[in-house]
């Protein structure tokens, strides 16, 4: 992991996955809505992502991690889209405080997605500094990996939050339906599905 001190609240995030989603939600939603949906704006859906993790406005900080598959390092459905050159080692500030992206490339040759998300799970969970813990996993290709490891970890030791496309089964943690907060980034309103 790049980072060398941690903040109160840390976003991993499986940023292919992510950028997958995004594109399948954009489709149905246009379908449904009859309207073009933008891009995701990135700052748009970690404030989001932050309230359901349970962050709250204030002078927080905010580390978001962004792994992705090295030889796949743009975003075709988010923006900004350089995981490398608009992103990695950004920042931004808003009313809930300042976030600060880093982007970790998956050596594929060297470790799986899935085992580096876990390991980065594990090693971010033993941060004594880190005290809300935010995960977007892919939860369809290896969300049995990261269940059979949550269930070693004391959930109330830290505040973790797991952000998924349907509810989980077996996690002892809170979980998050992901796709509100993508809808809030596509600026969809509640009005416009009951239509």
């Amino acid at each position: 992991m790049p980072v060398s001190t941690w903040e109160e609240n840390v976003m991993l995030v499986d940023a292919d996955w992510l950028d997958k989603f995004v594109f399948e939600v954009t489709v149905n939603f246009e379908r449904m809505l009859e309207r073009a949906m933008p891009k995701v704006a990135l700052d748009r859906w970690v404030d989001y992502l932050s309230l359901d993790g349970g962050v709250r406005p204030g002078n927080n900080k905010i580390q978001v991690i962004l792994l992705y598959n090295s030889e796949n390092e743009t975003l075709k459905n988010c923006t900004p889209q350089s995981l490398t050159e608009e992103l990695d080692g950004k920042a931004f500030r808003d009313n809930l405080g300042e976030f600060v992206f880093s982007t970790v490339p998956v050596e594929s040759a060297l470790v799986t997605k899935a085992e580096l998300f876990v390991q980065s799970m594990i090693a971010l969970y033993s941060e004594d500094s880190i005290k809300r813990l935010m995960l977007v996993p892919n939860m369809e290709e290896y969300g049995s990996i990261v269940r059979d490891n949550l269930k070693e970890i004391d959930c109330r030791k830290k505040e973790i939050t797991v952000f998924a496309t349907n509810p989980q089964q077996g996690l002892r943690c809170p979980q998050e339906i992901l796709t509100y907060s993508i809808m809030a980034a596509l600026g969809i309103s509640g009005d416009e599905l009951k239509d």
